[in-house]
C-alpha cells in the first residue's frame, strides 16, 4: 500500500479485484435494465417497475456505471480516466475526485436524514393508506387508471373515512387528493423530512435507493444495486396493499380493510424495516467516508 493510501485509511484494490467487482456489478444490473427495456418495447405496464424507473428518474446508463465508492484506491486503473469522475494521484493510484460544494451539500443532507431515521423507532400503524388517499374522492382521475379498484370508488372512499390516516412521508402525502389531505394526522412538508421520516415507512425504505443514486459516485455502485432490489420488494408490498386489483399480474392483495390484512401489512413493514437497517447503516458509513 502507498504511503498516501495508508495516510488516508483507504482500501487499495488490485486490478484483478476491482475489475472483477466492476464486471459483476455490470452483469447484475444489465439484467434489471434489459428487462425494463424489453417491457417498454412490448408496451407492458407494471406498477412496480414503472415506479422504480420513472419516479426515480435516473438514466439507465447511470444505473449500470460502476464506482467503488469513496475511500477506495485502484491500482493499474488508467483506463478509468476516460471517466471524468476519476483521477490518478502522484502515487499512481486512481481515485474518485472529491465532491464539489454542491455535491457535498447533497451528501450531507442524505447523511443527516439517514442518521435521523436510523435513530427513530418504526411506526407501524399507517397500513399503507397513502395509496388509498391518493384516490379518495377522485377515483376517475386515479394514476393507475388501467387497473380496477378492488372495492370500487365508494368502497375505497369508505375505507379512507373509516380508518385513521397517519402518513409521515412527504413524497406520499403530496399526492393525496385535496379531500384526503385534511384527514391525515400530520401535514408532512419538504423541509420537515428529517423530523418526520421513520424506518417503518415503506416509502422511506424505497428511498434508500434514491439516496444511494443521488450520492453517486461517492457511494458504491454495489450498494445502489442492493438498495434497488430492496426498493423493488418494498414497492411490491406497497402495490399489494393499495386499493387496486393487481392480481392479474400476480400481486396478491393485502386487504388492509380487514384485521387480517392489517396484520399482514404490519408483518411486511417489520420485515422491510429489518432488511433496510443494514443497507441504511452501510449508506451512512459510505456517506461519512465521502465527506471525510
Amino acid at each position: 500500500m502507498s504511503e498516501a493510501a495508508a495516510s488516508r485509511g483507504e482500501v487499495v484494490l488490485a486490478a484483478a479485484e476491482w475489475r472483477a467487482r466492476r464486471s459483476a456489478h455490470q452483469a447484475r444490473v444489465a439484467v434489471m435494465v434489459e428487462d425494463r427495456r424489453a417491457r417498454a418495447l412490448r408496451g407492458e405496464k407494471d406498477p412496480v417497475e414503472d415506479f422504480l424507473f420513472t419516479y426515480y428518474p435516473f438514466r439507465l446508463s447511470a444505473r449500470t456505471r460502476w464506482s467503488p465508492g469513496a475511500g477506495v484506491a485502484l491500482a493499474d486503473a488508467e483506463e478509468l480516466l476516460a471517466d471524468a469522475r476519476f483521477e490518478t494521484g502522484p502515487d499512481g493510484l486512481t481515485r474518485l475526485r472529491p465532491p464539489d460544494e454542491v455535491a457535498a451539500g447533497r451528501l450531507r443532507f442524505s447523511l443527516e436524514l439517514c442518521r435521523a431515521v436510523a435513530l427513530r423507532p418504526a411506526f407501524l400503524g399507517c397500513f399503507g393508506l397513502h395509496e388509498w388517499a391518493m384516490v379518495y374522492g377522485r377515483a376517475a382521475e386515479r394514476r393507475h387508471g388501467e387497473w380496477p379498484l378492488r372495492l370500487g370508488a365508494e368502497g375505497t372512499d369508505a375505507v379512507v373515512r373509516a380508518m385513521p390516516v397517519r402518513c409521515t412521508h412527504y413524497d406520499a402525502f403530496r399526492f393525496f387528493t385535496p379531500d384526503a389531505k385534511p384527514l391525515n394526522k400530520l401535514s408532512p412538508t419538504l423541509d420537515g423530512r428529517i423530523a418526520n421520516e421513520q424506518p417503518g415507512c415503506v416509502h422511506v425504505t424505497m428511498d434508500l435507493y434514491k439516496w444511494t443514486m443521488k450520492a453517486q459516485p461517492w457511494v458504491s455502485a454495489e450498494l445502489a444495486a442492493d438498495a434497488f432490489e430492496l426498493a423493488h420488494g418494498a414497492r411490491t408490498v406497497d402495490m399489494r396493499a393499495s386499493p387496486y386489483d393487481f392480481s392479474a399480474i400476480g400481486l396478491k392483495p393485502i386487504t388492509i380493510e380487514t384485521p387480517e390484512g392489517r396484520s399482514e401489512y404490519e408483518t411486511e413493514q417489520r420485515r422491510l424495516s429489518a432488511l433496510a437497517q443494514p443497507v441504511r447503516a452501510r449508506l451512512i458509513a459510505e456517506l461519512e467516508r465521502s465527506l471525510a
